[in-house]
């Protein structure tokens, strides 16, 4: 462990910040009239929590939420279940407010939105110790080793995690253990920590019915778990280049191609956009809501002033052959919530010297679509979900 770090003065009635604390990475505490501190880590990118104190078995829930919303962090010192059963109780309570009635969708929107920021804020302040392995020294506490290996990597020394991020790493881990069937492969993806899941199939259906241009090579942008390319490299693509500017996203494509036998066919490149050369098809699923992610996990669905979007439409022409395809798979999710107008969306067309050629649409088929209880229900229910088929004008 570091020594002692040096005391920074403050304000009379706030505890003293210390230089430590202020690293990127590294969390400070008392403990036994000593201050300790450990590596902070957090696959979603929170930064470090300021204030930490020590808690045990004996913190209640109530005691538990009125530290969160003054900030002060928990470091837990106790039996891994009851941090479990804290943490359940906490959010409990966070879900026991009233809805408030919103003037549009849009603000109803950025409503929900600011609503589950401030509950996985609180959540998050709830924290474990991990020693390298990486193992959980509490008592009762879980194999986390191969799930938190997924979503921290190589853990070498003493760290601090979020249990409620720690939480999601183990169900994204089962996520990735058991994989999501997908009909239109007549087999599983399986998805890696910090990927979309494909779990909204209707999508993928609409790429695996639309007519294909050619059969020769296929760009997908944006590939994610890389479904989109492995569907066109089983409808007989003879070459798929899938992209991607995550890490992640390129592993976690490179292991499903493998795994359904299309390494031959699918390769996952880590560029940013479009891969060097043109093709007869490009396709692209981008993040569907123009809307600033909070976390590294949100850029998959989050895309502030549908830049990614734009960009892929006014670009996409530069890397298509004479005659090619740009296939465009987007919800109008945004439109009713009032983010971006259909007129928009049909300006960017045009701007980028773009022409529709045809438009496949589906309704959504998961659940929320049809979850009255969810705030956005409205907007969800009359989604639809299109496949935009353009050329260059």
């Amino acid at each position: 462990m570091p020594g002692r770090p040096q005391e920074i003065p403050t304000p009379t009635g706030k505890p003293p910040r210390t230089a430590a604390a202020d690293e990127p990475g590294v969390v400070t505490w008392a403990e036994g009239g000593q201050s300790k501190s450990a590596r902070w880590r957090s696959a979603n990118g929170r930064p470090a929590p300021a204030r930490v104190e020590v808690v045990t078995d004996s913190l209640t829930a109530d005691e538990a939420n009125r530290m969160a919303s003054q900030g002060i962090a928990m470091l837990w010192h106790g039996d891994f279940h009851n941090a479990r059963q804290i943490l359940n109780a906490m959010d409990r309570r966070l879900g026991s407010g009233k809805k408030k009635a919103a003037d549009s969708p849009a603000d109803e929107f950025y409503r929900h939105r600011q609503s589950r920021s401030h509950r996985a804020r609180i959540l998050g302040l709830l924290l474990i110790p991990l020693n390298p392995g990486p193992v959980v020294p509490l008592r009762r506490s879980p194999d986390i080793q191969v799930a938190a290996g997924e979503a921290y990597g190589d853990i070498g020394e003493p760290s601090v995690v979020s249990l409620h991020e720690l939480v999601g790493a183990i169900g994204a881990h089962e996520w990735r253990r058991n994989g999501v069937y997908v009909p239109a492969l007549q087999g599983r993806i399986h998805p890696h920590y910090g990927t979309f899941f494909p779990t909204r199939g209707e999508y993928v259906d609409l790429l695996a019915d639309a007519p294909l241009p050619s059969d020769v090579l296929a760009f997908d942008v944006g590939t994610g778990t890389g479904v989109l390319a492995a569907v066109l490299a089983r409808r007989g693509i003879q070459r798929v280049v899938a992209t991607d500017n995550e890490p992640r996203a390129i592993a976690c494509a490179r292991e499903n191609f493998r795994n359904l036998g299309l390494q031959d066919r699918a390769e996952a490149v880590l560029t940013d956009m479009f891969p060097p050369g043109r093709a007869p098809l490009i396709v692209c699923n981008p993040p569907w809501i123009p809307a600033t992610p909070h976390s590294s996990l949100d850029n998959a669905v989050y895309d502030p002033g549908s830049r990614m979007l734009f960009r892929f439409l006014n670009e996409v022409s530069d890397h298509l052959e004479p005659g090619g395809e740009a296939w465009l798979i987007l919800s109008d999710l945004a439109e009713h919530l009032g983010l971006r107008t259909r007129d928009e969306l049909l300006g960017a067309f045009e701007a980028a010297g773009l022409t529709v050629l045809e438009r496949f649409d589906t309704k959504p088929t998961h659940p929320k679509a049809s979850d009255r209880t969810d705030p956005l229900f409205e907007a969800r229910a009359a989604e639809v979900t299109s496949l935009w088929r353009l050329a260059a004008r």
